[in-house]
C-alpha cells in the first residue's frame, strides 16, 4: 500500500492529475490518502504513518530526501474590477485595505505572511479562512476579498471566472510542488513509479 500524505489544499488538487495514471500503471498498489492539512507531514512521514509526502515547504533532515515535482508562483486573485487589477504586481503596503482570503491554517504556515506581508510589517484589515479553493475563488468573484493561490489555479480553476492574478512583488513569489519519502525507500518500486510519473507530468 501507498500511503501519501498532504500538507496543502493545492496539493490535493494536483493529486488529482497523477492518481489516475498511477493506479493504471500499478493496479496492485493499494492507494490511500490522508488529507489533513493541519497535521504535521513530516513527523508522519519520519513515525512510518505515510509512505510519501507531497508539499510545497521541504525540509533539510538526513531521514527524508525531497524532490520538487512541479514549479509554481503564489499570485494574489482579485476581481477583474477592483482597484488593484489594472496593476501588474502589488507591494506588501497594498493589501493594508484589503480582507484577505486564505485556507484554514496557521499564519506561520502561509507564505503571503511569512514572506510577504511580515517581512514589510505588514498586515490587511481583515483575514478571513475558507475551507476549499472554490468557495475562495466564488468570494473573490463576489467582490468579497483578495486571495493568495498557485498561478496554475487560475487556468485550472479559474478559467471564465472574472478574476486576474497580479503578482506578488516586483520578482514574485516561486514555490515547487515536493515529493518527500523516507531514505532508500525510493528505490522501492511502487514508490519510485510514483516520483517517475510525478516528474514527467510536471514538465
Amino acid at each position: 500500500m501507498l500511503r501519501v500524505g498532504m500538507e496543502c489544499h493545492p496539493c490535493q488538487r494536483w493529486l488529482t492529475r497523477i492518481a489516475t495514471p498511477y493506479l493504471t500503471q500499478w493496479p496492485d498498489v493499494d492507494f490511500d490518502v490522508r488529507t489533513a492539512f493541519r497535521f504535521d507531514g513530516v513527523e508522519a512521514l519520519l513515525g512510518y504513518e505515510i509512505d510519501l509526502l507531497i508539499t510545497p515547504d521541504p525540509v533539510e533532515t538526513p531521514e527524508l530526501l525531497f524532490t520538487p515535482v512541479f514549479d509554481y508562483e503564489l499570485v494574489l486573485m482579485v476581481h477583474e474590477a477592483h482597484p488593484l487589477a489594472s496593476r501588474a504586481y502589488v507591494e506588501p503596503k497594498d493589501l493594508l485595505d484589503e480582507e484577505l482570503i486564505t485556507v484554514p491554517v496557521t499564519l506561520e504556515r502561509l507564505d503571503i505572511y511569512t514572506r510577504f506581508l511580515v517581512p514589510a510589517h505588514c498586515r490587511p484589515r481583515q483575514h478571513r479562512t475558507a475551507e476549499t479553493i472554490d468557495l475562495m475563488l466564488q468570494l473573490v468573484c463576489a467582490g468579497r476579498g483578495v486571495t493568495v493561490l498557485p498561478d496554475w489555479l487560475l487556468h485550472e480553476d479559474a478559467s471564465g471566472l472574472l478574476i486576474r492574478a497580479l503578482r506578488l512583488g516586483d520578482s514574485g513569489i516561486r514555490k515547487s510542488i515536493n515529493l518527500g519519502v523516507r531514505h532508500d525507500e525510493e528505490r522501492t518500486s511502487y514508490i519510485d513509479g510514483f516520483l517517475k510519473l510525478a516528474q514527467e507530468m510536471g514538465r
